[in-house]
Formats: C-alpha cells, structure tokens, sequence
C-alpha cells in the first residue's frame, strides 16, 4: 500500500511544480505598480554636464532610455505638453578605471562608470515622485581604442536604462 502513494506523491509534487514555474513565467514588472492616472510619459533629451567630452553621448543614453521604455509598454511616450509623466536625467559624472592589471603594470581592462541623476515628476499632479543618481559600469580591454571604450559605455547605459525603467515603473 505504501508503495502506491509513492507515485502519487511525484505526480502531485511534479504538478505543484510545473505550476509554480508557469506562475513565475508571468511574473513581470510591467504595470505592477504605476498609479492609474499616468499613462504616459515625456523622456526629454539626456543632458551631459560630465564633462567626459563624448559628444554622442547624451543621444546615445536618450535613445537607449526612450528604447527601453518603448519596448516596456507600461508608459506610453507622449510629449512633454501631453504627457501624464516626465523622466528627467543629467549625466553628471563617467569615470574610467583599471581594473585588471598584468605583471610590469600593464593594464589589461579598464571599466568605465556611468553616473546619472534622474527625477521622475508625476505631471498630473504636478509633484516630484523621485530623484535618485544611478550608476553603473561596463569593462572593456585596454589597447582597443575608442570603439572598445564605447562598448563598455554601451554596456554602462544598457544596465543604467534597466536600473532606471525598474525604478520607474515598480518602485512605487
């Protein structure tokens, strides 16, 4: 008798598994906490005042921000006179860094910072609902110049971007 609930307990706990996986699959931050009201939102244009002096990169955060939050869809972009929200950053700093260095001080990969101040304003009720600086970083090796350099930027503004729809849409 015992052996014929064995099989039976697999099955139940195959079943409350599978369950459970199918649940988490669905699991997403999108629209889990944005209030009602807004429905939209304004991503005017990045401002630099880093001083790095990569003249592409405020268009190059400003698009990867307005792409992050397009392909969320929890917020739909509007302009700033329509819009229910607004997103506001200003790269205030990006630094560069060695971080692996080889025997004879050669270094090897370097790691540049990204650091951003972002408000984001509820316009409907005309108030701030946060401010808040993020920063984040992206490695690339030393000696590929310039384009391996803005690669590891590339990879500082993607995880930025993320740090920042999260905030966004589900740190209510």
């Amino acid at each position: 008798m015992f052996r014929e609930f064995i099989p039976m307990r697999s099955v139940i706990l195959a079943v409350a598994l599978l369950m459970s996986v199918q649940i988490g699959c669905r699991y997403s931050f999108t629209g889990g906490s944005v209030p009602p009201h807004l429905k939209t939102i304004a991503i005017p244009i990045v401002q630099d005042q880093s001083g790095f002096g990569e003249p592409a990169l405020k268009d190059q955060f400003t698009t990867r921000l307005v792409d992050r939050f397009t392909r969320d869809n929890t917020l739909t972009l509007a302009d700033r006179s329509m819009a229910d929200s607004m997103l506001e950053s200003v790269i205030i700093s990006v630094r560069e860094d060695a971080v692996v260095v080889n025997p004879g001080e050669q270094v090897a990969r370097r790691r540049v910072t990204v650091t951003t101040r972002v408000t984001f304003t509820d316009l409907k009720l005309k108030k701030k609902v946060w401010e808040k600086d993020f920063s984040q970083w992206g490695d690339y090796p030393s000696g590929g110049g310039l384009t391996q350099r803005n690669e590891g930027i590339r990879d500082a503004i993607t995880k930025l971007t993320e740090d920042i729809l999260n905030e966004t849409v589900a740190g209510w």
